[in-house]
């Protein structure tokens, strides 16, 4: 459930303790890309409230919105490298087929 986009744009502002017009300066950065509606209407997941918070530290840490890019993507990287190392081990330690 946490990757369903429920929350329009002035809920997720308030659950995250960001303003509206960061979180489309953030989506403007690339930094986040919410689900929209048929309308056209922004709508947030968890794990969008999870990024707008990695985002919110990062920032307080005096990294600017080119630095937080560029550090997500790096960090989005290593996920998919991890998940991809998992499923190859996975797939090795799996019996070989007897037949």
């Amino acid at each position: 459930m946490s990757g369903q986009a429920v929350y329009a744009i002035s809920v997720a502002a308030e659950l995250s303790g960001v303003g509206v017009q960061t979180l489309r300066l953030y989506e403007q950065h690339g930094l986040i890309t919410p689900a929209r509606s048929g309308g056209g209407t922004r709508r947030y997941s968890a794990d969008d409230l999870a990024r707008v918070a990695r985002i919110t530290a990062l920032a307080g840490q005096g990294i600017n919105l080119v630095g937080i890019r560029r550090i997500l993507e790096l960090e989005d990287a290593n996920t998919a490298l991890r998940d991809a190392t998992a499923a190859l081990t996975a797939e090795s330690d799996r019996p070989a087929d007897p037949r």
